[in-house]
């Protein structure tokens, strides 16, 4: 007996449909309430309106909604996002209702549970199916049954198999029998592909991976061309893997046998996305398989592979790297025109470089003018243990979504080994069920697939890519495969993975399977398939490709040439004076506010300063400097980015690059950014609160500063200490890239930095340590004592054709200093000086001992000669500590011949500042009569006392012995 139709009261069709009301002209809520109860087949119906009214309460008749806002109000069903429970209730409650045309009340009430059930069965697929979907090549764990997914749990039997349901919003017949609904429902959700989207708030999204996947039931439908391409790709993953691994016998390369079916991914989705529009594409990933993609995607040659595995380099660097960190790029033709595939370089610390990728493809979009990301999309391999164990994936996902750090979403593929580094028990690598469930933090939608099947795995590279281009938000593609090898090429896996080796050594490999697969559609011959391996061993034995697959004469419209950054020296002679005019021009256009702008008075005593800063009516102070120097950049045309955990305004309340209408919220356009707003043809200018995060935020910075050296990319720390959570992307990128990749990089970093009795974590940037990184002129490392200092430094480091990265040692205390203020002259005529003579001239005669020191400690110890009125010491300031002025002291000490002590004199405790670093430096300078002393804090183990008491005590101690010079 067929109790799942309905005539009387409406026509329920998919969620796109209209519902046809069969009773004249009255609404659907007279219809209903007339009916007084509801049939089976309108429960979809009725699901689609509530789901509309959760989205947006008004996009449903007034009449629904009053009902919906009761449902809402009933007891325990204030959460929004399980807003099923009550309804269903609410549909079995009416279903309760006399018999009506011929139906008995009992059967209507069954009926509505067999329809409510169906709708739970196919919302269980939804949410759990990837739970049993056939994802694992190597079939070696058992799948432990859902509850969820039996039908018997919703009340379903085997007799209800053959009864028709309403399909409700499942893509596909509206109406169908259970046993078709299930079997559709186990093909989409429970095969090759495992989909993980149901987190997804928002209800577009969910709808389009639901009509993606739900209408072709998550099979692809290739045709010859495509899957012979297919096969191509994965034969010479696997012919290359092998080859290597006979030719060079024991070394590392870090294989991607049991992964081929990646290469074939990373093609798909490099044609795909050229027929598209992008253009650009960048590249992230650790070793395994990169030498893999560096041949078969980006078409490096094997020769020059070859010749690497023999210890012969065409690189021309100073230290150079191994084969598996370097990069490479090359343009690549595809159906809608070329793309330049850059693979960037990086270090052993696997997943740090991602925001570098994502940085440097944030630049090249900058650069393109592409605010979508339709022109340049970022790309990244991971791994399974590094992506979900390594806290630079998090920070990175977090950036995504953020206004100055949004690249129009990324796309990121796992290599799923489903081993990590040695272990291959999930207890022990993860607290999660899935390697990728990391990326629910931003609702991402997770595509797993089977590697075994190559033309799963370019679907969803193509649902992935389809996704991106819509929604311009991050997409995840978790690949499961295994690895054939050990960890690396020396490494025995059955030591730790027996079982799991012992079930690798039967499988016949992805090619095979593969082959075999289209053997029997008929597609080639077995002869033809070995064939491919055949001809592609004869081109590996010449060193060459089988095949053409990049470029070579193509000339890139956005390309960016360093070659005029090679062979500059640092004291590259350089203009960086303005004249008064331009300065109060500058000030004029910098502190101008919009009509019915309402300023915080505080930041409006600030502008008001400004003006008279400008006008020489007062010493400029170092915000004022700072905002001189990025807006006469701006005005040349150079880009400015800045960013940090509180920028805008400055985290010592000094910049105020950004203001605040106080009777509006910022993000009502309540906030006004004059530099903006100099020029029409000015440079871009972004100042940014970043995320609480300073490891991924300055990886990303880096990758942005290596790909833009015409913007001036500074990122500055809460408080220099606070740099110590990046301190992989300071020894691995920021001081090593140029020695080991040829990597120019002109990012500057603002470290506050001072010792002013806040403690151990609010003193010490650790200028030791960048110091001991210090070495073939690859930084800078300053630390300023006037404000001009800072202006000429910041325009020096962007008018040079001179990129290498900036670190600034930022006196806090000095923000506000009047005596660190520079009167206008300071800026219309000098330059930025590595060493400051004495300003108080004392009788060079007469000095017994010069004094020379760095940052705000000059100061301190000016107070003290004053206050002692002593005129034996002399004070020497280096504000440039590396590349260290030898020359420029050499002189300034050359003028006190009749002293005989030089005493290098630091705030730092003895064993960190610069003292060790630089002692040698100091004593080249001195003459063979000198002799060297010092003064400062005695070693610590902290890097500041916590105690004002004992701060001060230290720092009169020492003022003491610097002022007391030996008889």
């Amino acid at each position: 007996m067929q109790l799942y139709r309905i005539t009387q009261f409406v026509e329920i069709v998919s969620p796109k449909r209209k519902a046809k009301n069969a009773i004249g002209h009255i609404t659907m809520m007279q219809a209903f309430q007339a009916q007084s109860h509801l049939f089976g087949g309108n429960a979809p119906f009725i699901e689609d309106l509530y789901e509309q009214y959760l989205a947006d309460p008004l996009a449903v008749e007034q009449e629904w909604r009053d009902y919906f806002d009761k449902l809402q109000q009933q007891p325990g069903n204030t959460d929004r996002d399980i807003p099923r429970a009550a309804i269903e209730e609410s549909f079995v409650q009416m279903a309760k209702q006399p018999r009506v045309g011929g139906i008995s009340a009992a059967a209507q009430q069954e009926a509505m549970k067999k329809q409510v059930a169906v709708l739970k069965l196919i919302s269980a697929y939804r949410v759990l199916g990837v739970r049993y979907a056939s994802l694992d090549p190597l079939k070696r764990l058992d799948q432990q049954p859902l509850v969820e997914l039996d039908p018997a749990t919703h009340g379903l039997s085997d007799a209800d198999m053959a009864l028709t349901f309403d399909c409700g919003s499942l893509i596909g017949p509206e109406r169908d029998t259970l046993a078709n609904i299930l079997a559709r429902l186990k093909q989409t959700y429970c095969g090759s592909i495992g989909l993980e989207y149901m987190h997804i708030t928002n209800s577009t999204e969910k709808r389009w991976i639901q009509e993606r996947f739900e209408s072709t039931r998550s099979t692809p439908s290739f045709n010859r061309d495509k899957k012979l391409r297919i096969l191509k790709q994965i034969t010479a993953a696997e012919t290359l893997e092998r080859y290597l691994h006979t030719k060079y016998v024991g070394q590392k390369r870090f294989s991607l046998e049991g992964g081929e079916s990646m290469i074939a991914a990373l093609d798909h989705l490099v044609q795909t996305s050229g027929e598209h529009g992008v253009q650009e594409m960048v590249i992230g990933m650790a070793h395994r398989g990169r030498l893999n993609v560096l041949v078969n995607t980006l078409g490096k040659q094997p020769r020059d592979l070859f010749s690497e595995f023999e210890g012969k380099y065409s690189y021309d660097l100073p230290s150079g790297d191994v084969k598996y960190h370097m990069g490479f790029s090359s343009d690549i033709p595809t159906p809608g025109g070329a793309v330049h595939v850059s693979l960037a370089f990086n270090p052993s610390h696997l997943e740090i470089v991602n925001p570098v990728v994502v940085g440097s493809a944030r630049a090249r979009q900058q650069r393109r003018g592409d605010r979508t990301g339709g022109q340049v999309m970022p790309v990244l391999l991971h791994g399974d243990s590094a992506f979900i164990g390594l806290g630079t994936n998090q920070g990175t996902f977090n950036l995504s979504q953020t206004r100055g750090y949004g690249v129009g979403g990324t796309v990121h593929i796992v290599i799923n080994n489903q081993i990590g580094f040695t272990t291959s028990d999930t207890r022990d690598t993860r607290s999660s069920l899935y390697c990728t469930d990391i990326a629910k933090m931003i609702e991402a939608p997770i595509f797993h697939v089977n590697s075994d099947d190559p033309e799963a795995v370019c679907f969803v590279v193509q649902a992935a890519l389809d996704f991106r281009r819509q929604f311009r938000r991050d997409v995840v593609i978790d690949l499961v495969c295994f690895r054939k090898l050990g960890h690396n090429e020396g490494d025995d896996p059955m030591l730790t993975q027996p079982m799991m080796y012992k079930k690798i050594a039967k499988h016949p490999g992805t090619r095979k399977m593969y082959a075999d697969r289209l053997v029997t559609e008929g597609l080639l011959s077995a002869d033809e398939a070995d064939g491919l391996i055949k001809a592609y061993r004869a081109a590996l034995d010449k060193g060459e490709h089988v095949e053409q697959t990049t470029l070579t004469d193509f000339k890139r419209s956005f390309a960016i040439d360093f070659g005029a950054f090679k062979g500059t020296h640092w004291a590259h002679p350089t203009d960086t004076t303005l004249s008064a005019a331009e300065i109060g021009r500058l000030a004029d256009k910098a502190t101008k506010i919009p009509e019915g702008f309402k300023l915080h008075p505080t930041v409006d005593k600030v502008l008001a300063a400004r003006r008279d800063m400008a006008a020489g009516k007062q010493n400029m102070d170092w915000g004022m400097s700072e905002i001189l120097a990025y807006g006469s950049l701006l005005e040349k045309g150079y880009g400015v980015r800045i960013s940090g955990e509180d920028s805008g305004r400055g985290t010592f309340s000094h910049r105020h690059a950004v203001l605040h209408d106080q009777n509006r919220e910022k993000w009502d356009d309540g906030a006004h950014v004059p530099l903006r707003n100099l020029s029409e043809n000015q440079g871009h200018f972004l100042v940014i609160d970043s995320i609480l995060n300073e490891e991924a935020v300055l990886a990303f910075e880096y990758g942005y500063s290596s790909s833009a050296p015409d913007e001036l990319v500074i990122w500055e720390a809460q408080f220099g200490d606070f740099a110590n959570g990046a301190q992989v992307v300071i020894d691995q990128f920021i001081t090593s890239g140029e020695t080991k990749w040829g990597r120019y990089c002109g990012l500057t970093m603002m470290l506050p930095h001072g010792y002013d009795g806040q403690g151990p974590e609010h003193s010490s940037a650790r200028l030791e340590r960048y110091l001991q990184m210090c070495a073939e002129h690859n930084v800078q490392i300053v630390m300023p004592s006037e404000a001009s200092q800072m202006f000429h430094v910041l325009r020096r480091q962007q008018l040079r054709p001179y990129r290498k990265p900036l670190i600034i040692f930022m006196s806090k205390r000095l923000l506000r200093y009047k005596d660190s203020m520079s009167p206008l002259e300071a800026y219309t005529n000098g330059s930025f000086r590595p060493v400051i003579a004495d300003p108080d001239s004392p009788d060079a005669k007469k000095v017994k001992r010069v004094v020379v020191c760095s940052g705000q400690v000059y100061y301190d110890l000016a107070n003290a000669r004053k206050e002692r009125e002593q005129k034996d010491v002399a004070i020497v300031r280096v504000e440039q500590l590396y590349p260290f002025p030898t020359d420029e002291l050499k002189a300034e000490l050359g003028k006190y011949s009749a002293a005989k002590e030089i005493m290098w004199v630091q705030e730092e405790p003895k064993n960190q500042g610069a003292w060790h670093q630089i002692r040698h430096r100091l004593e080249a300078c001195m003459s063979a009569k000198q002799a060297l002393l010092y003064a400062g804090r005695p070693s610590s183990a902290s890097p500041a006392v916590g105690y004002m008491s004992k701060h001060t005590a230290q720092l009169k101690a020492f003022l003491d012995e610097a002022m007391t010079v030996s008889k």
